[in-house]
């Protein structure tokens, strides 16, 4: 059996992985999910000095503390940014990493490197004009009640229900802030990169190419939005667990 950390992204917390923690408990895995600093449970402690570094510590710190090893770490879009530093910070400690539907810097990039330049003009204008200066309060300019079924098909009123209310601003330093990677170590980890094919996204789409042509990558495609934790569940734990090659 195996142990699962489960990253979520900007803007949500651990509790987006509540379909997906029992199935895989089901399955005898031991599953842990931290909640980044500035979001979920953890909203309150928000605050400008927050940034990718403090949520790589968040992750770093539950595997020191839990004492994890062996571990698979799975993170969502922007969690990407997130693995990769919590790789270079103890490769010893993880099994595989698993980008789903996640961004893959390489050495001192950051997320503000990574989005398309329309995109991050307007999630700019988002900070300044109702962030302070220092919070993402959300991806694009619709409201979140409008972005999430249009564009990440959540569309089960009940899933809405749930996860709307949930959803935080994210420390813009989230995205600002480069990761680093430079540890041979951590470069040798086995990496699965799974693409959910019903969310249009060039970047993701080359990440993907770059995978399956990649020594040390695997390459998974489900035919699911870019958010299955949410909508698919049960795919999204049977990629997860689906025997290596």
């Amino acid at each position: 059996m195996a142990t699962f950390v489960l990253v979520h992204p900007a803007w949500f917390g651990a509790w987006c992985w509540r379909k997906v923690v029992p199935l895989l408990r089901e399955q005898g895995h031991d599953v842990h999910t931290p909640t980044l600093t500035g979001l979920g449970e953890r909203a309150h402690l928000a605050q400008p000095g927050v940034d990718l570094d403090t949520h790589i510590e968040d992750v770093v710190s539950a595997l020191v503390f839990e004492d994890l090893d062996e571990v698979t770490v799975v993170g969502s879009s922007s969690a990407g940014m997130v693995l990769t530093g919590v790789a270079e910070r103890v490769p010893e400690r993880i099994a595989r990493l698993v980008f789903l539907d996640a961004f893959v810097p390489e050495d001192r990039q950051s997320l503000r490197d990574l989005v398309p330049p329309d995109r991050l003009s307007g999630m700019l204008d988002l900070v300044r004009t109702e962030g302070f200066g220092w919070l993402l309060p959300r991806f694009a300019a619709p409201p979140w009640a409008t972005f999430l079924p249009q564009a990440w098909q959540v569309t089960d009123e009940a899933d809405l229900a749930w996860a709307l209310p949930r959803l935080r601003p994210t420390p813009f330093g989230h995205f600002t802030r480069a990761v680093r990677r430079s540890d041979p170590a951590a470069a040798a980890l086995p990496r699965t990169f799974i693409r959910c094919t019903r969310w249009p996204h060039p970047g993701f789409d080359r990440y993907a190419k770059l995978a399956g042509e990649t020594r040390g990558w695997r390459l998974r495609h489900l035919d699911v939005p870019h958010l299955p934790y949410l909508t698919h569940p049960a795919e999204l734990v049977a990629a997860l667990t689906e025997p290596g090659d």
